[in-house]
């Protein structure tokens, strides 16, 4: 590639083509999230016990997590748009059969597909770690990591709201045609990016435990985002039932503004970009793991039913979604700074070991919330970022 193209590719990235990733990857990954706050009201509608309710986002993690170790390390040998658009009708069909699903088996075999097709951003976020240059790839990655982020926030007041106004059923209707609009857009804009090498796919995959065993970065910064994604989705996934509970009755609009709330966390995760870029990975890692553990020591300090107990929650929700965000981003600034030829298999593998995290705490999260109450799943929220900090506190440099 000459230097003259180099640039163009680059001047590209830093102005539409990244807010067009970066919407994109908001839209693909917010299907991950819209059951969250509407656990109860589609486990009632469908059949499912309250003990089994876990498993509407369980599932769709689980199937994420199987995309990422089987779709997405793909984007080293397959030509990465073509790959995006084909994911992304995977996850539009089985959008629609959710909406119109009325019984349990239907509706989690097609959440299992979402979660497998919802891969579509991770291929889309290594995408965009190649267009930039070695000094601006934090800020790309960061601004990308922004619009992801912020898909996941406003899935959660989104889905509530239209649920309010519409049902549930249409949440996933919609979202089945923003998907599909969505991959007719990007079938026509995004570069074509092939791949050099020529590695065969089962080669591919058994490379992946190679990279595992033999990359240390990637196993330590995927340990510490799996600690802190366990607690984002215990939390996620209980503080609706808790909120509609006896202690506020809130309904699904109140709960969707509290949500909302939330999305001023991922201002964190550009300034986590800039601060890697500036070789500050270390003391902003710290920083980020230190704020999930006061995310959760806030509503365990106090606790009451009233307007004061609301606004701890509120604190308590921006500080981990901005402790969450900013340790993604530096744990993926980190692994693209490695060769490039296995930036999509290292990014499999970091999204599916803390998606795996993820997919822990929201199965533990209704049973916990169930069978202990409130209290019970803050400790458990604890005990993530608790280990995850000392566990950094053994990383030498």
């Amino acid at each position: 590639m000459t230097a003259l193209k180099k640039q163009t590719i680059e001047k590209n990235i830093s102005t539409w083509l990244t807010l067009l990733l970066a919407a994109a990857c908001g839209v693909i990954v917010a299907n991950l999230y819209y059951a969250q706050p509407l656990v109860g009201v589609i486990s009632s509608s469908i059949g499912l016990s309250a003990n089994s309710s876990g498993l509407i986002v369980t599932l769709t993690q689980i199937g994420y997590v199987v995309g990422l170790l089987f779709i997405v390390p793909m984007g080293d040998i397959v030509e990465n748009r073509r790959l995006v658009v084909g994911s992304l009708l995977l996850t539009g069909v089985a959008l629609a059969i959710t909406a119109i699903s009325k019984q349990a088996v239907p509706f989690l075999a097609a959440s299992f597909v979402i979660g497998v097709g919802s891969v579509a951003a991770q291929v889309l976020v290594p995408f965009a770690s190649y267009l930039a240059s070695d000094s601006s790839r934090g800020r790309v990655v960061g601004n990308v990591m922004s619009g992801l982020l912020l898909g996941i926030m406003l899935s959660r007041p989104l889905s509530s709201l239209v649920a309010d106004f519409l049902g549930w059923h249409a949440v996933f209707a919609l979202s089945a045609a923003a998907v599909i609009i969505l991959a007719i857009v990007l079938s026509k804009v995004l570069p074509a990016r092939k791949p050099m090498t020529d590695t065969r796919y089962t080669a591919l995959l058994g490379s992946m435990w190679h990279l595992l065993r033999t990359t240390p970065i990637l196993r330590r910064r995927a340990a510490y985002h799996a600690c802190v994604f366990a607690t984002f989705s215990l939390f996620w996934t209980t503080v609706p039932l808790l909120l509609s509970g006896p202690i506020f009755h809130f309904s699904q609009i109140n709960i969707a503004l509290f949500a909302l709330v939330g999305v001023t966390g991922a201002i964190a995760a550009p300034l986590a970009g800039r601060l890697a870029d500036r070789g500050w990975t270390k003391p902003a890692t710290g920083i980020a793991l230190a704020t999930v553990i006061s995310s959760m020591l806030l509503p365990l300090m106090i606790r009451t039913g009233s307007i004061t107990g609301i606004i701890v929650l509120v604190v308590s929700a921006i500080l981990l979604d901005a402790g969450v965000s900013a340790n993604l981003v530096l744990g993926q600034r980190a692994l693209f700074s490695l060769s490039p030829e296995i930036r999509s298999r290292l990014n499999g593998l970091f999204m599916a070991i803390f998606f795996f995290g993820g997919a822990i705490g929201s199965a533990i999260g209704g049973w916990t919330y169930a069978t202990g109450g409130w209290s019970a799943v803050i400790w458990i929220g604890m005990v993530f970022p608790i280990a995850a900090i000392l566990y950094f506190a053994t990383e030498k440099k």
